[in-house]
């Protein structure tokens, strides 16, 4: 009698580690899985956010051109009126110069 209550009990300890054994495995696949999810998840983020990254320096990249287009044709305006500027003053001071000198 106290052979099978000893048999009874290691049986319901083998059992217990059995299901104690399955509980672990299926927790360690169930955190794998969600390792694996969570990791695929901060990869799409990523990607994600690289992509945007792209689209905004593509178009930061296109204004830039844009802006430097547009001040590079005001400096050339300046730089044509300076030089109108330049040449209308010089024959006033060559003919300023002239007219001193032969008046």
């Amino acid at each position: 009698m106290a052979s099978e209550t000893v048999k009874m009990v290691l049986d319901a300890e083998a059992e217990s580690d059995k299901k104690v054994a399955e509980a672990r495995a299926k927790c360690d696949e169930i955190i794998s899985s969600a390792e694996q999810k969570a990791a695929l998840a901060v990869q799409k983020k990523i990607t994600d956010a690289t992509i945007q990254a792209d689209k905004i320096r593509a178009e930061n990249k296109k204004r830039l051109e844009e802006y430097t287009a547009s001040a590079l044709e005001r400096c050339e305006d300046e730089i044509s009126a300076l030089k109108k500027l330049a040449a209308d003053n010089s024959e006033k001071a060559a003919d300023a110069v002239i007219s001193r000198f032969f008046s």
